[in-house]
């Protein structure tokens, strides 16, 4: 099943994923490349010191599509 970019998610759209740990509580979950998109550009707003109010919102609308998407892989990774 291919799951199609969002019209507002300007990001890498990857074909591939990987296993992602989260860096507070080391549980892991393997992500498929969508997920793996969303996943890095969440990661990536949150390291940028001064985001703009676009980054913010995106941000917000990837992580609603990620528990929309993967509510399990949600909760290990960004809860």
């Amino acid at each position: 099943m291919k799951i199609e970019k969002p019209e507002w998610f300007e990001g890498a759209w990857y074909s591939e994923g990987e296993r992602v740990s989260n860096p507070f509580s080391g549980e892991s979950y393997e992500l498929n490349g969508p997920e793996l998109s969303m996943y890095d550009f969440i990661m990536g707003v949150q390291m940028v010191s001064n985001p703009s109010d676009k980054m913010i919102n995106d941000m917000h609308k990837a992580l609603s599509w990620f528990r929309t998407n993967n509510a399990k892989a949600y909760m290990v990774l960004l809860d």
